[in-house]
């Protein structure tokens, strides 16, 4: 039995760092490099498949880890689709990137606006060399057609109210 009068013992309970103690204390009892939650427990083998790590303290490349992600996780597709954004100018060239912007890729098309209508007119006539450039880095079939976009001319539409069938805003375009 233990005297509850003994300072020595009346402290250990008391004392709030007791639980952080008795874990470095157990941390102590053990081999370097041994897990003290895992005594008694049989060890795991290390997976010797292919090009697999053999243990988890060895270095691996984060691209590598990241290409073996993407891979796994089927996103290889989506990947090359999402191309069409990052390498615009590279694939189209830097005076037509200059004059247009991707808007989206969806279903095989990819939707370009154009700052004006003539590069309108001219991404419309060069939509043919753009999808065979864009199959070419993109994967054959990735694209099928180009729709192209111009500017869009501001609403003269204001308030709740509006005449329909007025001449609208008449030499604003001339």
């Amino acid at each position: 039995m233990t005297d509850p009068s003994d300072p020595a013992k009346a402290d250990d309970r008391d004392d709030p760092l007791r639980l952080a103690r008795q874990m470095a204390q157990s941390y102590r009892a053990t081999e370097p490099g041994e897990n003290p939650r895992r005594r008694g427990k049989p060890k795991r083998r290390p997976q010797q498949a292919g090009g697999q790590r053999h243990d988890r303290d060895d270095a691996v490349s984060l691209s590598s880890a990241l290409g073996d992600l993407v891979d796994q996780q089927g996103w290889t597709d989506q990947l090359a689709a999402s191309r069409v954004f990052t390498d615009w100018s590279s694939i189209v060239g830097p005076d037509i990137a200059q004059h247009s912007l991707v808007d989206g890729y969806a279903d095989q098309v990819v939707s370009v606006r154009a700052d004006s209508t003539a590069w309108r007119k001219e991404l419309q006539l060069l939509a043919p060399r753009i999808v065979a450039r864009l199959n070419e880095e993109l994967g054959h079939g990735s694209v099928i057609r180009i729709d192209v976009r111009g500017p869009e001319a501001p609403s003269w539409k204001h308030g709740k109210r509006t005449v329909r069938g007025g001449r609208g805003p008449r030499d604003t375009y001339g």
